[in-house]
Order: C-alpha cells, then structure tokens, then sequence
C-alpha cells in the first residue's frame, strides 16, 4: 500500500504546480497590458546654440612685428692721445651739437712735447741755413780749382740731409700741434650724449671709451620678419631699395605703453641673409625723432597695412574647430538642421577668421555650443550679440601665399 499512496502524492502535487503556472500565465498578460497603457515620456527639446552670419566685407590685412629702436648714428667717443682725464665739459644725458667741447684730457705733456719739436725745428733749419751757405761758398771755388769737387759734393749731400731734417722737424711740429689739440675731445656727430664712462682724475688710453653719442632724429628700428613674410614683400623691398617703389607703405609704431607714436615710419632695408637659427630676416625702418623722445634701446611694435582683401569672408574664431590639421564649423542650414562642414582658412583678423573657401555669405554658423552638435542634429539657434572687430588687430603671416 505504501508504493500505492506514494504514487497519488506525488502526482497530487504535479497537479498542483500545473495549476500554479496556468494561473500565473493568465494574470501576467492583463498585468503587461496596464503597463504598456501606460503615457511615453516627451522628446527632449532641440539644444540651444548661439549662431552668427558670414560677414563679407573689404579687410586690410595688418602685419606686426616687435623690434627695438637704435640711433641712425651711434659715435663711441674715445680719446686719440694718452693722458690723465681733466675735466667734463657737457651735459650727461643732453643734445650735443657737432665740434661740441666734451672732454679735456691734461695737455702739459703735450705742450712740452710741441716746444721740443719746435726747437728741433730750428736746429734743423739753422743746420740747413749753414749747409746751404757752404754749397754757395763751394761751388765758384770749385770752378777755380780752389777746392776739390769732392769737397763741394760733400757741402751739397749735407744740404739735402739738412733739407731731410728740416722736414721732419716740421712734421714733428704738426704732430706734436695735432696731440696738443686732441686733447680737448669735441662731439663728432649732433645728437644724445650718454652717462660718461670715464671719470675725472682716470688714466686714459685711445682705447678707452669715454661715452656715447647717438643720433636719433631720425631713428632706426630693427625688427625680424619671417622667411615667408619677407617673401610675401619681396617685390615690394627691391623696388622700395632700387627707388622705384613710388610712395612707401606708411609704418605705425605701438610703443610699450600701448601708445602709438605720432609720426609715420617708412621701410629702409633688408639685411643680407635669413638666420639660420630662427629663420628670419631683420628689417630696418626709419621714424622722425624731431622731439627726440624715442631713445635708442626702446621696445617698438611696427604695423603695417599690407594690402586690402575684397569681400573676404568673416566669421569669428570660436566658430572653427581644428581636427588634425583640417578647420570645420558647423553650418545652420534649412530647419535649423546642423551640417558639419570643412574650410579652408586665411589670415587672423581682430576676433575673426578670414575664410577663403567653404562658406557663402550670410550663412548661419555656430559660435557657442558647437562642441554639442552633430551633423544631421536640429537646433534652436539664437543670434549672437558679440560684435566683430576685423581690423583692429593685425594679421600674422599670411596664409596660403
């Protein structure tokens, strides 16, 4: 009997289970249906980005370059004779005037050397004045037989010895003049005298440098351009250096204080050679110094107007992306749908980009936000409220030359 109810159990329980899963499989169907009668949730709202339009307008494309200012003529004032450093006779710092008194260098060594030449001189003329009458004493006797040619040869041969020497008496004279006046040092060029180097009291040589004295109306400036700038103004250079170049390119000059100086520059020269080092060329350009407030030494930031672009292309700088070398911006086009969008870009101007290929006027790009946006996405685009300043700041090399 107990195989018997063991059966019955067990097939009790199988029963049950079926019962369970039948029930279960009916309930969960309705359960799915409330749940899928259940509201969707709303789309998120396109993202917002700020756009601006294509700007086409005439630019003049400006350069800058950062140089230093230096005296057209800079004269280092050194003595020409040896002696102890007397007195200083000129203003440190003032405008000195050409045959300017500067120095004194003390001249009694020098006096005493031109009164010795001096009375060499006259022995040598007194010799010559004795030598000479012999010759004339000589030369009838001679005739006569009186004396031997050889005696009136020798009085002859002592003449011209004495000629020799009366020479370079005179000679020593003017050199002994010379040393006596190089000892008051004179100004030999108009222009700032510096700080003396040399004080009184100092022993100086012809090669000590006693100060300086710089030229500066006009002033040069120097300042280095790049090999590709220089060869974008190549053509302009020679002719401006062969004087066919017609009316230069005014220069502007931005001093360290932000001020631009009032008087125009023009271009002057180009040196020789590129650096190998830095691969650039220096240029010198000249400015008028009338009130002589440019000194030699001083920063100066040149600008030039290298020439105008006709309806160039302008979008502001936020708006392109640089991807491996390439530029792209996203253009808002029909129904506000984003399009990614290569370009191909010019010269920095102010907050813009000048674009040179891949953009029309008036198109609609992305300045804020593009980081969020892919091609094909709908945006809600909304005008943006920065101004552009395409020229008031300056290009750097030009791109595409």
């Amino acid at each position: 009997m107990w195989p018997v109810r063991s059966r019955l159990g067990r097939k009790k329980r199988i029963e049950g289970v079926f019962q369970t899963l039948a029930l279960f499989a009916l309930v969960t169907p309705f359960t799915g249906c409330e749940g899928s009668a259940a509201p969707k949730a709303a789309a998120p709202p396109p993202p917002e980005v700020v756009v601006a339009d294509v700007i086409q307008q005439d630019v003049p494309i400006y350069f800058e370059w950062i140089g230093t200012t230096e005296g057209f003529v800079n004269a280092q004032i050194r003595p020409r004779v040896q002696g102890i450093l007397q007195s200083r006779d000129y203003k440190e710092g003032s405008l000195i005037k050409t045959g300017q008194l500067m120095f004194v260098i003390d001249p009694s060594e020098y006096h005493t050397a031109l009164n010795q030449a001096m009375g060499d001189l006259r022995r040598a003329e007194a010799n010559l004045g004795k030598t000479q009458l012999d010759v004339a004493r000589y030369t009838p006797l001679a005739k006569e037989g009186a004396i031997s040619q050889q005696e009136l040869d020798n009085a002859v041969q002592a003449h011209q010895a004495n000629k020799a020497s009366v020479e370079a008496a005179r000679a020593a004279v003017e050199r002994a003049k010379l040393n006596l006046t190089w000892t008051k040092v004179t100004a030999p060029i108009n222009g700032i005298a510096g700080i003396s180097v040399a004080q009184i009291g100092d022993l100086v040589t012809p090669n000590t440098v006693l100060t300086t004295i710089s030229q500066v109306d006009p002033i040069k400036v120097y300042y280095p351009i790049s090999e590709q700038e220089y060869l974008h103004f190549a053509r302009r250079i020679r002719e401006i250096e062969a004087g066919r170049g017609g009316t230069p390119t005014p220069l502007e000059l931005t001093l360290a204080d932000g001020s631009i100086y009032p008087q125009r520059g023009t271009f002057s020269l180009a040196d020789r050679q590129v650096d190998l080092r830095t691969g650039t060329i220096t240029v010198q350009s000249v400015f008028p110094n009338p009130e002589n407030l440019l000194r030699p030494g001083q920063y100066a930031k040149i600008r030039v107007a290298a020439e105008t672009r006709k309806g160039a292309l302008l979008v502001p700088q936020q708006a392109v992306q640089q991807l491996q070398g390439s530029h792209q911006v996203a253009v808002v086009g029909e129904g506000n749908k984003v399009d990614i969008r290569s370009v191909k870009v010019g010269e920095q101007v102010g907050n813009m980009w000048i674009i040179r290929e891949g953009l029309k006027p008036g198109e609609r790009i992305v300045v804020s936000g593009v980081q969020k946006v892919k091609a094909g996405m709908v945006v809600n685009p909304k005008p943006s409220v920065v101004e552009p300043t395409p020229a008031k700041t300056v290009a750097g090399a030009p791109s595409g030359t």
